[in-house]
């Protein structure tokens, strides 16, 4: 008995992170009382921060796209020709033409979604969960088609003729991509279904050298982001695990979001913390599942759009993802030997020391690229986890179908990355700046298998000076 008493029981001190905590008897003290619950409140609100990056993340994307222009969503922003390194997005690539609104249901009701042919689109939910893909990937099977998007606890008449979703959430992320360039994806409707009969056009702007910022916060105003998602969506949009969480911090549908200068100096910190646990979980992820082979990492651990392995939520994959990324689809997670694209990237060099902007690199690409049809390495920041912004050119980023990119007799490529360009390498080379960190992602668009079965690998970077 006495054996069981000693397991059960409290010592008068104990030491923590958070400072020496004091019991009488197994009781807290007033002080230990007030540490306790002060460290409660940092580890939650850090698990806030790690678990509700994907809200966050479209919060600050639709904020950013407001501040442009596309405030309904009849109004879709386009990059023509393509992404540039002048607005803050995550992870965008340059090499294809995009287009982009948010549909809201609540406002609209059920919504219509008309995809081009040949095209790849794809729709979210306000939390960041896949809802369907439109196109290629989708059940037209790039024939275009109707799609009806139902919002949350619709039980009115659904009628024939479409391919219909039903929301968790009134706010959703649209992202269209035609293989047709701008004219296609200018082929795309977007109304709601009780004007079905008559839709008002759309508009389409392009937004590719407008400044903008589409990337959640990283210190208290994180959590400003959350509520204005929550307040606005059903609260059975969410599970009710990262529900409690966010309510622990002070976080509640219909409730102001009012934390005192304590907790408001805690979450503050908790979001500081969080966002350099989520830097590691991204840049140098400890799961043996987010190792591709040797620096290279594997942006979806599990090869799962919902990050599960065996039932179980993979919550350092989640924001792995999320932290460096945006748009979730089983096609990108499931790419298929020769369709959708597949995704390396690193932070470090053959050595195993991280990429410094000082130094210049070489990355040599093996003979026959396992690429239907094309592959690409673009060049990102480390701090914003968008494209480098750098003197030299608005599309920091080398691919196969650029046409001035030069080859070996053998089919290899050699690609440097640095300050200067190696003298006649111009073609072949990305700046990067003194004093600043970069990472890249290497593309495949079309992946073939020696992709998959890894008879072809990337090389490591290597320093050459």
């Amino acid at each position: 008995m006495r054996e069981a008493i000693a397991t059960l029981s409290s010592a008068d001190r104990v030491e923590s992170p958070f400072g020496a905590l004091d019991f009488f008897d197994g009781v807290p003290t007033p002080e230990t009382v007030t540490t306790i619950y002060d460290a409660l409140d940092l580890m939650r609100g850090i698990e806030v921060f790690l678990n509700a990056v994907p809200g966050a993340s479209l919060v600050a994307m639709r904020r950013g796209l407001r501040s442009v222009g596309i405030t309904s969503p009849n109004v879709v922003g386009y990059t023509e020709p393509r992404a540039n390194s002048g607005s803050l997005f995550l992870t965008p690539n340059t090499e294809t033409t995009y287009g982009t609104t948010m549909l809201d249901l609540r406002a609209w009701g059920p919504t219509v979604i008309e995809a081009p042919p040949e095209s790849l689109c794809v729709v979210d939910d306000f939390w960041f969960r896949y809802v369907a893909d439109m196109g290629i990937a989708g059940p037209d099977r790039g024939k275009g088609g109707s799609y009806l998007f139902l919002p949350p606890g619709y039980d009115g008449e659904v009628p024939d003729g479409y391919f219909s979703y039903r929301c968790p959430t009134f706010a959703n992320w649209v992202v269209l991509r035609a293989l047709g360039g701008v004219p296609a994806m200018k082929q795309t409707r977007i109304y709601p279904l009780a004007e079905a009969d008559s839709p008002a056009e759309n508009v389409f702007i392009n937004i590719a050298d407008a400044v903008f910022n589409t990337i959640h916060a990283n210190d208290f105003s994180f959590y400003e982001e959350v509520d204005e998602l929550v307040q606005e969506e059903p609260v059975e949009a969410l599970d009710a695990e990262r529900a409690g969480q966010l309510a622990a911090i002070g976080i509640v549908k219909g409730q102001p979001f009012a934390p005192d200068d304590r907790m408001r100096a805690v979450l503050d910190n908790a979001a500081r913390i969080g966002g350099g646990m989520a830097r590691a979980i991204a840049y140098t992820p400890r799961d043996p599942g987010a190792v591709l082979y040797g620096s290279w990492k594997n942006a979806f651990v599990g090869g799962n759009h919902e990050f599960l392995r065996n039932g179980a939520r993979l919550l350092d994959a989640r924001t792995q993802f999320h932290y460096l990324a945006t748009v979730i689809t089983p096609a990108m997670a499931h790419a298929q030997i020769g369709a959708g694209s597949a995704y390396a990237y690193t932070v470090h060099d053959v050595n195993g020391d991280l990429l410094n902007g000082a130094k210049t690199y070489r990355l040599h690409v093996d003979p026959d690229p396992p690429a239907k049809n094309f592959w690409a390495v673009d060049v990102y920041d480390t701090q914003t986890r968008s494209l480098i912004q750098v003197a030299s050119t608005i599309y920091p980023a080398l691919a196969s179908n650029s046409g001035t990119l030069q080859g070996n007799d053998d089919g290899s490529y050699d690609l440097y990355f640095g300050p200067a360009a190696p003298e006649g390498m111009e073609s072949n080379w990305v700046e990067t700046i003194p004093g600043k960190s970069w990472f890249q992602l290497f593309r495949l668009y079309g992946p073939l298998e020696p992709w998959f079965d890894q008879t072809w690998k990337l090389n490591e970077f290597e320093p050459i000076d």
